[in-house]
């Protein structure tokens, strides 16, 4: 017997397929264009064993100096914004902030006490970027700054950035972080388009394409973190979870992150747990975000102009790039 089709697409399942069919012309593109050539065709995710992590703080050392010539280093004065509700966001001063994210700090640890099943839990979590399979950051950034590469790094492009903040919007951890005074804006309108530059982790992908481990992961004595394929990494999550009747975190929130926490207790009760606020996200369940009908519909509008801004800035930096080599030549 054969099944009659639907005669009608919902509405739903019609921007869904906008989206698809708009993430595979233009999104793609996109991401072929600013893809490294030396990246991994295969997503990279990491497993943290929560049991191991002491707090000692080397993975943010770490983090901190493999990255510390991507830091900011903004120009002052700051313009007027206008309109004035645009808020003036300066961390250059408090670069030694290392109990949450700011843009100079991409990585800091959570700590809670959680009791469960009669016995008391001292819990420590490494917290990051998550690195989501379907990023809403990527898929919503008006102007293409924000990326994944093909190995599942997500980066935000500083040269590319304005500081519109979309990013932290759609992120359901409000991960990106931004600093005032720094990137393109400066040179277009300073008091009317953008505000800064957003920074947020970028999985060290200068290291992965030199082969070399995030230095987070390198430095870490306890050998919290695994990194490999994602389909090995969600493998070994789930085993070891398994093994130690514990709990995941980071398979199913928001669609699916590359990141997987495996934990000794409950996830409900270590986000009740620990300090939550402005750059100290949460741990609850998170919704697939890109399910959502707006989001849906604006990632099908700003593709179109995201893939193409992207696409005419990777152009010029080629263009400089020969340029400068040319120049070097002579």
């Amino acid at each position: 017997m054969t099944t009659p089709s639907s005669p009608l697409l919902s509405r739903r399942s019609f921007l869904k397929t906008l989206g698809v069919s708009a993430a595979v012309t233009a999104m793609p593109s996109v991401a072929a264009a600013a893809t490294d050539s030396t990246s991994s065709s295969q997503e990279l995710a990491t497993v943290l064993d929560l049991e191991k992590c002491i707090a000692c703080g080397a993975c943010v050392d770490a983090c901190h100096e493999a990255n510390a010539a991507k830091f900011p280093e903004p120009q002052k004065p700051f313009p007027t914004m206008y309109p004035p509700r645009v808020k003036v966001s300066d961390w250059s001063d408090k670069r030694d902030v290392n109990d949450r994210l700011t843009p100079y700090n991409w990585l800091f640890i959570q700590s809670a006490q959680v009791e469960h099943e009669g016995q008391s839990y001292d819990i420590n979590v490494p917290r990051r970027c998550l690195h989501c399979t379907n990023p809403p950051c990527a898929n919503l950034c008006p102007f293409g700054a924000a990326r994944k590469q093909e190995n599942g790094v997500v980066r935000i492009e500083t040269d590319l950035c304005l500081g519109g903040a979309k990013c932290k919007t759609v992120c359901p951890w409000d991960i990106p972080q931004r600093q005032t005074g720094v990137g393109l804006y400066l040179r277009l309108l300073p008091s009317f388009a953008g505000n800064g530059v957003m920074y947020k982790c970028d999985r060290c992908y200068d290291r992965l394409t030199k082969g070399e481990k995030p230095a987070c992961i390198e430095v870490c004595p306890q050998e919290v973190q695994t990194i490999g394929p994602r389909d090995e990494m969600l493998a070994l999550a789930q085993r070891m979870a398994k093994e130690k009747n514990g709990y995941l975190y980071g398979v199913e929130e928001n669609g699916g992150t590359n990141t997987f926490y495996v934990s000794p207790v409950p996830f409900e009760k270590l986000n009740a747990a620990i300090d939550k606020g402005p750059g100290k996200p949460s741990l609850s369940v998170v919704p697939n975000s890109m399910e959502n009908e707006e989001n849906i519909g604006y990632a099908v509008m700003v593709a179109p102009v995201a893939g193409m801004v992207a696409g005419l800035w990777k152009v010029k930096s080629f263009l400089s790039n020969q340029g400068g080599k040319e120049n070097h030549h002579d």
